[in-house]
């Protein structure tokens, strides 16, 4: 793990936090400054989060906070941004383009904190700002194909020899392109802005800049934010494992269970972030192929021939997953690794934990008498000497729940059972 930039996200963090009780504290702390000079409400900056893929959700949040900016309310709007790829089309961007360029305030983009990175469509659109400012450790640039358009020409009007178009800078080269100012942190950014007022208070520590402009802070809703995650692409991966692998596991157990319906729960949300990013049909085509591969070993209990195609199966399609928007290879490392090891080394003895009993061998069942637990018509599940067994009918003979049942016969981990009154005669024999 990379944790210098981990422990300076954690630092930048801290740092947005403070410029946030800062702006509280100003609009406390400077109590008589409720109006400007000319008896006006004090107007507020807005800084909105852009993290992540530029997916439906956060394009319809960025779209709404343009489309609502009062400039008697608002000084500017400020979007701190971290986003390396767009998964929705070119008349979604440009629509989200002419916002930015028609917006009746200052719009600005500040990439950080470190460890930032913006490319593709969204350093274009960065581009199209009216003030850009870079933090220490970030990265921008590799603007990719034009997608907005022919009216927005090159980003920024930079000559091609500056080789944007396929790579990022850093900070200093940014600053020394003149595409970017230097923003080390969000609060220096924010008093860089035209508009932004402070207020210089000196004590005996020296003196220090306070935030007079109060600061509006905005980002996704709770569930707004929960299904602009789960289109990501390792939280889609890893979901549509999870989900396939509880579900694969929850047919080899008795009755539905907590595993299936987490299974099928993870399933339908990895369907939508893999739709939404979007994803290759065949490719999630062949991860399901991967499981049922691996499910019938797990039906033999031993990993053979079915195993193998399983796995490979699994790393064709994780690889091919994603259209140009894939994961890390830890992430990769990690689905694939982990679902080996859970299906093939672990499930196996987990089902035969579940249905095992402490006699070797089961030929003692036949004749055996218990009840019937969920309603067999053929299929269902029996309790037979305390335990729970999946369960079919001899002949197809419906037995309802509570009724008396004897075993007829067994077959690999299902029995083969009779009502033990009213059965269906054989007349075979």
């Amino acid at each position: 793990m990379h944790i210098r930039p981990i422990l300076l996200r954690l630092l930048s963090g801290l740092m947005l936090a403070g410029v946030f009780l800062g702006s509280v504290s100003a609009g406390s702390v400077g109590a008589a400054i409720e109006t400007q000079s000319d008896g006006q409400p004090l107007r507020v900056v807005d800084v909105v989060e852009v993290h992540g893929f530029l997916d439906p959700v956060l394009v319809d949040m960025l779209s709404n906070t343009l489309e609502g900016l009062d400039p008697a309310e608002t000084v500017a709007v400020v979007f701190q941004i971290d986003s390396t790829a767009s998964v929705v089309d070119e008349g979604e961007l440009t629509g989200l383009a002419d916002l930015i360029v028609n917006a009746p305030v200052p719009v600005s983009f500040w990439i950080g904190p470190s460890g930032s990175k913006v490319t593709g469509p969204a350093s274009r659109l960065v581009a199209l700002g009216d003030d850009v400012g870079i933090a220490p450790g970030a990265q921008f640039g590799e603007f990719g194909a034009p997608v907005l358009g022919d009216r927005y020409g090159t980003p920024f009007g930079l000559p091609d020899d500056t080789g944007l178009v396929t790579r990022t800078v850093g900070y200093e080269e940014a600053v020394n392109l003149g595409i970017a100012r230097p923003s080390p942190v969000l609060l220096e950014h924010l008093v860089g802005l035209p508009g932004f007022e402070v207020l210089k208070v000196t004590d005996e520590d020296g003196s220090s800049l306070q935030p007079v402009t109060p600061t509006r802070f905005r980002q996704l809703d709770v569930v707004d934010q929960f299904f602009h995650t789960v289109a990501s692409p390792a939280v889609a991966y890893l979901l549509l494992l999870v989900g396939l692998g509880l579900l694969v596991f929850e047919f080899y157990t008795a009755g539905v269970g907590i595993a299936g319906v987490i299974g099928a729960i993870s399933f339908l949300f990895a369907s939508y972030g893999i739709g939404v990013l979007p994803g290759r049909a065949w490719a999630v085509g062949v991860l399901v192929f991967a499981f049922i591969g691996f499910a019938i070993d797990v039906q033999a209990g031993v990993p053979r021939l079915w195993s193998f195609i399983g796995s490979v199966s699994l790393v064709v399609g994780s690889v091919y997953l994603f259209e140009g928007n894939s994961f890390s290879w830890i992430t990769l490392l990690v689905g694939v690794i982990g679902t080996i090891a859970g299906v093939v080394g672990g499930m196996p003895a987990m089902v035969r934990t579940r249905f095992s009993t402490p006699t070797i061998g089961r030929e003692w069942m036949v004749g055996e008498v218990g009840t019937v637990e969920e309603s067999l018509s053929p299929n269902g599940t029996v309790r037979l000497r305390d335990a729970i067994w999946r369960a079919t009918t001899n002949r197809a003979t419906p037995v309802e729940s509570g009724g008396a049942i004897r075993v007829v016969a067994v077959d690999g981990l299902w029995l083969e059972v009779e009502p033990t009154e009213g059965a269906a005669r054989d007349y075979r024999r």
